[in-house]
């Protein structure tokens, strides 16, 4: 069973950086694609970033020159550099893996504030 442990939340002011990781537990799977979403009060899921196992990458336009995504495939772990955060960058952030045969696996989520 695949379980995803997200870290590196928490409070930051506006202008501020944080880092967050994933890293997946209990399988020694590759997976094809390791990405970013976020969910803010009110608002629907939405992709931040995705890193493919070939290192290709894609970033929501919000975000793209202030966060980074990478990967460590031999730890199966998935980083997301965030830096000059914005308050509205506020939201919950997930983990999510996907495996070669298209199956996801989500992480429980981790709470980003940022305050002006």
């Amino acid at each position: 069973q695949v379980q995803l442990v997200e870290s590196g939340g928490g409070l930051v002011q506006a202008g501020g950086s944080l880092r967050l990781s994933c890293a997946a537990s209990g399988s020694a799977f590759r997976f094809r694609s390791m990405g970013w979403y976020r969910q803010a009060p009110g608002k629907q899921r939405e992709l931040v970033a995705v890193i493919t196992s070939g290192g290709g990458t894609n970033y929501a336009d919000s975000v793209t020159g202030r966060f980074t995504i990478s990967r460590d495939n031999a730890k199966n772990t998935v980083s997301l550099e965030m830096s000059s955060l914005k308050p509205e960058d506020s939201a919950v952030y997930y983990c999510k893996f996907r495996d070669f045969y298209g199956n996801d696996f989500w992480g429980q989520g981790t709470q980003v504030t940022v305050s002006s």
